[in-house]
């Protein structure tokens, strides 16, 4: 599991917590429609594209509209009928990779086939992958976090990492009071998105990437029976 996570604060699996909210406006990061068309729909796509191209290869600093119109090969109004600002582009990027992510996660705690213990060893596993593979757009797009941080459409992206989260720490320790899994479900995903944003700073080979992963594992799976274990005594 965008990067998620490299700015600071309580951390999630795929992005890292909303700073403390300020009296400053909150930015307007709705898109101003949907397409409805298969040609709208493509133009979205072509806009978006070209967003993450000026990202990676200019950075946040000097990412605006109009280079994304540029380089998608529109108008500046074409832009602006599907977002109002720099923000809402960089939010739709931010929150398409937080969707993506939590999809694949949600898809590896939710195996039936494996018992749970397993699953975390996956789920650890797919996220560092995930994190080394995707560092860079990541890293930039952790950089363009303050300008659409404070709006309320961040918390409802969130939302389904969470939960997903709160239904598997219950799975993993059925026995342990909510506050305990509560506590260990925050300690986890925050542990995964530091270290993860850490770890991916430097190329890793995909051995080093899995001995990393389940050494973290077995870290964690200590934490969680040693909860258990509390709760037996």
């Amino acid at each position: 599991m965008t990067n998620p996570s490299r700015s600071s604060g309580r951390v999630y699996i795929v992005f890292s917590a909303t700073a403390a909210m300020t009296n400053r406006r909150r930015p307007d990061i709705a898109s101003r429609k949907q397409p409805q068309q298969a040609r709208s729909t493509e133009l979205v796509a072509t806009i978006l594209q070209a967003a993450l191209q000026v990202l990676g290869d200019e950075g946040i600093q000097r990412f605006t509209t109009a280079r994304v119109a540029e380089r998608a090969g529109v108008s500046v109004g074409s832009v602006y009928q599907y977002f109002p600002n720099k923000a809402s582009i960089l939010f739709r990027l931010q929150a398409d990779e937080w969707r993506t992510t939590t999809d694949m996660l949600r898809k590896i705690i939710e195996d039936p086939a494996l018992p749970p213990a397993a699953r975390l060893r996956a789920l650890v596993r797919a996220f560092l992958h995930s994190e080394c593979e995707e560092a860079g757009m990541r890293g930039a797009l952790s950089d363009a976090a303050p300008l659409y941080r404070d709006a309320p459409e961040v918390d409802e992206v969130r939302g389904a990492a969470d939960r997903a989260i709160e239904l598997f720490m219950d799975e993993l320790m059925p026995q342990v009071a909510a506050p305990a899994r509560a506590l260990a479900g925050d300690l986890i995903t925050t542990t995964f998105s530091s270290v993860g944003s850490s770890f991916s700073q430097s190329a890793r080979t995909k051995e080093e990437i899995d001995a990393y992963a389940d050494a973290m594992t077995d870290m964690f799976c200590a934490y969680i029976d040693s909860l258990a274990h509390g709760a037996r005594a």
